[in-house]
């Protein structure tokens, strides 16, 4: 019982479905009117979301990875490659096109992330599920206030699933969580967002 709630945990609050909604709500928070809000929100998931999640079903069918939730630390670095690039694009262009300020935040703290998560990757796993909620979780708090604090829940939520997957252990559930929640806030901050 224990491992199918931590499985549904980790289906659920996997990074591309957490990824969606925090573009999803960033894309409304910072535009307004609901026309502009779904264009960046389009335009974000075809920078960031659609092709690393290509690249994954690619790799997997190609059996190049175990699985679509990478678990295995070297199979890694090709997606750390895919999404650092994606997070480039959407770092550089967001600015010609006159993305919201949260919605570029987002994308230099993802690219910032990458490029961390892939260096600590050379020689340890971390927790991306954990970091991307996390992050998300931050994020969240920093732009609605006390009403997103009920989210903080998650963070321990998906850090045990995680665990009880054995999928990772403690020390890299925590060091994603501290990673993640450091580079949201600092880019944040940078961005006189905080």
């Amino acid at each position: 019982m224990r491992e199918r709630i931590a499985k549904l945990t980790s289906n659920i609050l996997n990074p591309f479905l957490v990824s969606l909604v925090l573009i999803l709500l960033l894309s409304f928070r910072s535009t307004s009117s609901t026309l502009d809000a779904v264009k960046w929100l389009l335009v974000s998931i075809a920078i960031s979301i659609l092709p690393v999640l290509l690249a994954i079903i690619y790799l997997v069918r190609k059996q190049r990875l175990e699985s679509p939730f990478i678990n295995v630390r070297k199979q890694r670095t090709k997606i750390y490659l895919v999404a650092g690039v994606c997070a480039g694009i959407g770092c550089i262009i967001f600015p010609y096109l006159g993305a919201p300020p949260t919605l570029r935040a987002a994308f230099v703290a993802g690219l910032s992330a990458v490029v961390v998560f892939m260096c600590v990757n050379l020689l340890w796993k971390i927790s991306l599920h954990t970091a991307f909620v996390t992050a998300s979780v931050t994020v969240l708090i920093i732009l609605y206030g006390s009403i997103a604090a009920v989210t903080v829940v998650l963070v321990p939520l998906i850090a045990w699933s995680r665990i009880e997957l054995k999928h990772h252990s403690p020390a890299q559930v925590i060091a994603g969580a501290l990673l993640a929640a450091l580079i949201a806030v600092v880019v944040f901050y940078l961005f006189g967002l905080l």
